[in-house]
C-alpha cells in the first residue's frame, strides 16, 4: 500500500542507542478502510481512496451514507486517493499502521498552521532597519522600496511582500521512521511535520 492517512498527535523526543535525544512527532496512523477503487474502464484513471477517522451518521448525506454501505463499513471523516497498489486490494480492506517499517523513510502532507496576515519580517525573514540614525524613527519593520517610479512604473510579479502566511499544503519529504506501535496504531517520525496538534496528515511510503 503506497500510504495512510494519519492525524498528528503532537511532538515528544525518544533517545537512540548512542544515547542521542531525537525530536520526533507521533502520529496516529490508521487503521483506514478501502471505500472505493478507481478504475481506467469507470473513472479514467487507477487509485485506491482510503478513508480514516470515524463521523456521525446525521452528520453526511445520503449519497455518502450509500457510498460507505457498499464498502460494509461505518462514516468516516476523511478521504484521500492514493496510487493504486501492486498486491491485491479489496472493497472493504483494513489498511494497518504495520504497512510501515522502522528504519523507513517516509513523506508527510499536512496543511500548516495559519498565521494569518504577515509582513516581511515575520514572512520572509527581513532583518528590519537595526540602525535607526538620521532621524528615522518608524520604519523598523518596512519592506523598503518594491520598485522604481516612472520606470518600470510597476511593481515586479514575485515582490516579496506582507501578506496571508501559513493554511498552505506542505509536503515534507524523506522522514525516518522511528518507531511502529501497531497496537496502538502509532508511528513516530523523526523531526517535525506541518500542521497544528490533532490536524490530518497523509504518510506516503
Amino acid at each position: 500500500m503506497p500510504g495512510l492517512i494519519g492525524k498528528k498527535i503532537g511532538m515528544t523526543s525518544i533517545f537512540n542507542e548512542d544515547g542521542k535525544n531525537i525530536p520526533c512527532t507521533i502520529i496516529q496512523a490508521g487503521p483506514c478502510v478501502v471505500t472505493q477503487l478507481k478504475t481506467e474502464e469507470a473513472d479514467g484513471y487507477t487509485a485506491v481512496q482510503l478513508s480514516f477517522d470515524e463521523q456521525k451518521e446525521k452528520r453526511m448525506t445520503k449519497a455518502m451514507l450509500g457510498h460507505f454501505s457498499k464498502a460494509k463499513t461505518t462514516p468516516k471523516k476523511k478521504l484521500v486517493e492514493f496510487e493504486m497498489p501492486e498486491s491485491e486490494i479489496n472493497l472493504g480492506d483494513t489498511i494497518a499502521v504495520d504497512i510501515l517499517e522502522e528504519g523507513s523513510f517516509v513523506t508527510v502532507v499536512g496543511t500548516s498552521k495559519g498565521k494569518g496576515f504577515q509582513g516581511v519580517v515575520k514572512r520572509h525573514g527581513f532583518a528590519g532597519v537595526n540602525d535607526a540614525t538620521h532621524g528615522q524613527h518608524n520604519r523598523q519593520r518596512h519592506p523598503g522600496s518594491i520598485g522604481a517610479a516612472s520606470y518600470p512604473a510597476r511593481v515586479f510579479k514575485g515582490m516579496r511582500m506582507g501578506g496571508q502566511m501559513g493554511n498552505a499544503r506542505v509536503k515534507i519529504e524523506n522522514l525516518q521512521v522511528l518507531k511502529v506501535m501497531p497496537e496502538k496504531n502509532i508511528v513516530l517520525v523523526k523531526g517535525a511535520v506541518p500542521g497544528a496538534n490533532n490536524s490530518y496528515v497523509i504518510i506516503e511510503k
